[in-house]
Parts: structure tokens; sequence; C-alpha cells
């Protein structure tokens, strides 16, 4: 089986180096790792860092690889994937994200996201996120839960383009754009889906949102107590685990 990655923000696909060795050890084939533009690859020329620009651009990896596959999304990653989910189920085996809640109405977005939708303090956080040396940006991905070893790879990733497009993203996926896109969440149970529900991540809406949207959506519910945002570099072992036996279920 083909199993694909795709990470969020501010990451690079090095946010996937712990979990991947567990899933080739529980047999799982070498996941192939998708960056989206901006974020640990090259900006495409006339490429919009929209929510439908990084929907179209998975849609055209997927077809690129010629098969239905296992989809994972990480942050910004999931909300790719229930995008794909929506739109080409014919594209996917199953799906898995672990944000989504942001596609329930009640949603609202946590407050470093408001801050990059407004012009202005967005570009100056975003400014400011990019002047830090390395092992700043690192420091405090690592206080947030992603741990020091992933942290210092994923922070060098951080450059121009990764703001550009952190600011054009979040300012597109402004309320109440992801409400109206969440009202068509019911289309991703064409495919079995798994909505990854970390306790401790604090970003991606309430229990609540998670499992209403989650239920929409016809996704089965793992519950990863104790964790974080960033699960797949806190407990690689558990969550591989969670995954392969999702994918084995089907």
């Amino acid at each position: 089986m083909t199993v694909v990655l795709v990470h969020g923000n501010p990451e690079t696909a090095a946010v996937w180096d712990l979990l991947v060795p567990q899933l080739v050890a529980l047999g799982v084939d070498e996941p192939v790792r998708l960056s989206p533009p901006g974020f640990g690859a090259p900006v495409p020329p006339g490429f919009t860092a929209t929510v439908d620009g990084y929907r179209d651009w998975l849609v055209a990896e997927l077809e690129a690889i010629g098969e239905p596959v296992h989809l994972v999304g990480h942050d910004w990653g999931g909300g790719h994937v229930v995008n794909v989910a929506m739109t080409r189920p014919d594209l996917l085996r199953s799906w898995c994200s672990d944000i989504i809640g942001v596609f329930d109405p009640d949603y609202v977005w946590h407050d470093l996201a408001q801050a990059w939708q407004q012009p202005g303090v967005g570009d100056q956080a975003v400014a400011a996120m990019g002047s830090a040396p390395v092992e700043v940006r690192a420091t405090q991905l690592a206080k947030r839960g992603m741990g020091s070893a992933v942290a210092e790879r994923v922070a060098a990733g951080f450059d121009t383009a990764m703001g550009e497009c952190i600011l054009a993203l979040y300012r597109d996926a402004a309320q109440p754009a992801m409400a109206q896109l969440g009202a068509g969440l019911e289309a991703a149970a064409a495919r079995p889906g798994l909505a990854i529900l970390a306790s401790d991540d604090h970003m991606v809406g309430t229990d609540g949102q998670r499992r209403r949207c989650a239920a929409r959506a016809g996704a089965r519910v793992e519950v990863l107590d104790g964790l974080g945002h960033w699960w797949m570099a806190e407990d690689p072992e558990r969550g591989a685990e969670v995954l392969a036996a999702f994918w084995r279920s089907l």
C-alpha cells in the first residue's frame, strides 16, 4: 500500500522523521512525504498559497502517483487532506487528519493564526520569525512539544517563501471561510477516514468540535491521550501503531 504524508506550518517534511521508522518497523512501506509549496518545497510560478491552491496542488501530486493512497495530514496538511477527501475521494484508499475540528462552524482560530491574519501585525510577526536565529526558532518549537531533534531540522527550513505562504494561506482561511468549506464535510465519508484527537492539542478546536466534524465526515476517532500538536514527534511509536491499526482494519 502507498502511504502519503503531508505536513503543515511552519514545518518541513522533517516533522515525520521519528514516525516513519516506526511505520516501517510495523511493515508499512516507506511513506511518500509531500511538502506543500513554501513549506520545504519551492513555490511554482503562478502558484497561489490559498486553501484551494493547496488542495489543487495535492490533487495534482496524487494524480501523478497514479493509484489510490492512504493519505495522512498533520496541521495544515490535515486541512488539505480533508479538502481532497471532500472533492476527490477517487484518489484515496483512506484519509487521516489531526485538525478536522477547524471545519466546525464554531471554530475560532488560535491567537497566533489571528495575528497572521491581520495586515501589519501578521507581517511583523512573520518577519520576527524570519529574523530569529535558527537556534531560537528550534527552542521555541521544542518548548511547544516538537522535541529538540526534530525541531532543529524543521526550524532550519524557515525562509522568506514560507513566511509569505503563511500569511497568504491564513488570510485566505480567515472565518467564515473554513466554516463555509466545512459545510461539505459529509462528502468525505466516501472513503474511510480517521480523525486523530491529540488531547493536549489546543489549536485545532475543542473536543466537541473535533468529534462533531469527525462524525459528519464518517471518520473513526482515535484519541492520543496526553499528546499535543506534534504527537508524531512526542510519541512516534504510539502514532505509528494507531495509523497501522487503522489501515489493517480496512
